[in-house]
This record gives C-alpha cells, sequence and structure tokens, in this order.
C-alpha cells in the first residue's frame, strides 16, 4: 500500500498540472529545434524550381524524391545541421538542404472551386474561385478563416479548404 501522505501530494501535483494546461489554453505544444531555434513542425515553402529529397541529412543520402514546384508548401518535421526533414501534404519527403527552402508562407488549395470572399465570413461576396492544387501565397490568419493570393486574385478561404496552416495559427 502507498503511504496516505504520498498519496495526496500525487493528487495535488496531478490536480496542478491538469489545472496549468486548463488555463493554458488550447494551444498546440511544439518544441524548438536545435539549429534555428524555431517551432517544430513549422510551414516553410520551396524556393527552388526544383528540390531534391533525400533520404538522410547528407549529400552522400539517396535522392528519394524531387520536388518540381516552386513555392509549394512544406512542413519542417526535424533539423539537422543545414538539413530539414519536409513532408509535404501527402506525408512525403524527407531531408532538404535549407538553402531550398523559404520562410515566406504558401499554402494549397485543398477543395476544388473554393471561394475567395472578400471578407472573411461565408455571407461576403465571392471575388474568384481556386481549383484544387493552386499554390497561394498566405495572408493575415483569423481563427478560421485566411487571406490569400494568387494569380493577381486574393480573398479570404476557410482554414480548413487549405494546407499550409495550423489551425490555431493567427497571422497580421
Amino acid at each position: 500500500m502507498v503511504p496516505r501522505e504520498r498519496t495526496t501530494a500525487l493528487m495535488r501535483l496531478n490536480l496542478a498540472v491538469l489545472l496549468s494546461l486548463a488555463l493554458a489554453g488550447p494551444t498546440l505544444a511544439t518544441e524548438r529545434g536545435k539549429v534555428t531555434n524555431l517551432p517544430i513542425p513549422r510551414f516553410v515553402s520551396l524556393k527552388a524550381e526544383k528540390g531534391n529529397v533525400r533520404r538522410g541529412p547528407s549529400l552522400s543520402h539517396r535522392i528519394d524524391w524531387v520536388f518540381r514546384r516552386r513555392n509549394m508548401p512544406l512542413e519542417v518535421t526535424a533539423e539537422y545541421g543545414h538539413w530539414r526533414r519536409v513532408q509535404d501534404r501527402d506525408g512525403q519527403g524527407g531531408w532538404m538542404h535549407y538553402s531550398l527552402l523559404s520562410g515566406a508562407r504558401h499554402v494549397i488549395v485543398e477543395d476544388d472551386l473554393t471561394p475567395l470572399h472578400a471578407k472573411p465570413s461565408t455571407k461576403a461576396a465571392v471575388k474568384a474561385y481556386a481549383e484544387t492544387g493552386v499554390v497561394a501565397r498566405l495572408g493575415a490568419c483569423a481563427p478560421d478563416w485566411c487571406k490569400i493570393s494568387a494569380n493577381g486574385f486574393h480573398g479570404w478561404v476557410s482554414k480548413d479548404q487549405i494546407w499550409g496552416v495550423r489551425p490555431d495559427e493567427l497571422r497580421k
């Protein structure tokens, strides 16, 4: 049997942890990269027209993929020296040299004929429609909406219709 004092202390500790989690709100716990001290995971985009994706973090590792779409959003899941482990919206990826990546944020439209609204509301006027797979520049993000621009068109889209932004992410 566990002594009563120890049980009471454990219960108080558990209660304190639960209370601190509840007060913290619905935040996504992220770690920090050991190289850049930036959040892991995070979104970046492909800077070049094409980028080799390797099995490991060095030039001696085999190339598994070649991403061929400039500004394609990628998610960084790890860091090692000058290398970043990335994946695309389908979960495919590997290690890329950091010089091929940009911090400029882009997203991919997930749903066909996604309406771009004048304001962050389904009742706002539709300015244009975006097809599935369109890569767009990411602008401001409200709790449920983000402003995007592509090919001279811009507007607000629901976050659940794009890939490359966290559900709880806010941007100005």
